[in-house]
């Protein structure tokens, strides 16, 4: 019975996989296919590739995505590190509640009603929609992210070390950038590369902030793949998805480098300590 249910287990598992990750291989086969028709194999060709560099259309939206991305994350990191430190070390302030369910309305609100008040928003400022607009919207639905990565790393954070170098003489200031940060820094990074991926998928709050002068990728992606998918956008969702790839790979590398460095101290101090 045991043998039945692992093999079960096994074939459930391996189902659930190849319904996840055969279509994104399948893309990738098919954005080397020299056919023009994405169902029917004809050889191996990086035409398509080729072809992305004279496509101004989504080169822009490219160039547009990647700008919005970095600096959208960028801000939603500092905003998010921000509202973890006051959620975490200010227990007790008037307004607590209210500024925690804000911080993280985000997390459970449709990207329908966030994009549209978003839209009511910019329309009632007279903000002209484009690259402005985009940047915002991204900063309000992915800051929420930044701060739920940040909370929990500040929630077990060891204070003595924060109390140790004040006694020593150091001005909390001092002490953040010189103790807190170094600490919570691999949060800090993996909230701005979840923030930047968020971004770079982002295609419902974005068809609502944008204008006729800023398009993004995933906008143009999806108003080509209307009109028939093609092995263009296969080529270009697999550079997309190598570049995430890449990023996720790195900061798990980064994040592991330094745990182990981490623990290398910890056994040295302890043998010094001995």
């Amino acid at each position: 019975m045991n043998t039945g249910w692992s093999r079960f287990n096994v074939a459930s598992v391996a189902v659930g996989f190849a319904f996840l990750y055969l279509p994104i291989v399948l893309l990738v086969v098919y954005s080397f296919n020299a056919s023009k028709l994405v169902t029917v194999w004809a050889g191996f060709s990086t035409r398509w590739y080729v072809s992305l560099i004279h496509n101004e259309g989504i080169l822009n939206a490219a160039w547009v995505t990647l700008r919005v991305g970095l600096l959208s994350a960028t801000v939603a990191t500092v905003l998010g590190t921000l509202a973890a430190l006051a959620l975490t070390r200010y227990t007790r302030f008037r307004g607590r509640v209210l500024f925690s369910g804000m911080v993280f309305a985000p997390l459970v609100m449709p990207d329908v009603i966030i994009g549209l008040s978003l839209l009511l928003l910019f329309v009632a400022l007279g903000f002209d929609r484009g690259f402005l607009t985009i940047t915002l919207a991204h900063v309000t639905f992915t800051m929420c992210f930044v701060a739920v990565v940040v909370q929990s790393r500040l929630l077990t954070f060891d204070r003595s070390l924060e109390e140790a170098a004040m006694d020593l003489g150091a001005t909390p200031v001092r002490t953040f950038f010189q103790v807190t940060l170094p600490v919570i820094a691999p949060a800090i990074v993996s909230g701005w590369m979840l923030a930047f991926t968020l971004s770079l998928d982002d295609l419902v709050i974005a068809s609502f902030a944008a204008g006729p002068g800023a398009t993004t990728l995933p906008m143009k992606i999806y108003s080509q793949v209307r009109l028939g998918v093609t092995p263009e956008i296969n080529a270009v969702c697999t550079i997309l998805i190598g570049i995430v790839a890449t990023g996720v790979f790195a900061a798990a590398l980064i994040n592991r480098r330094r745990e182990l460095q981490r623990q290398r101290d910890e056994h040295a101090a302890m043998r010094a300590d001995g």
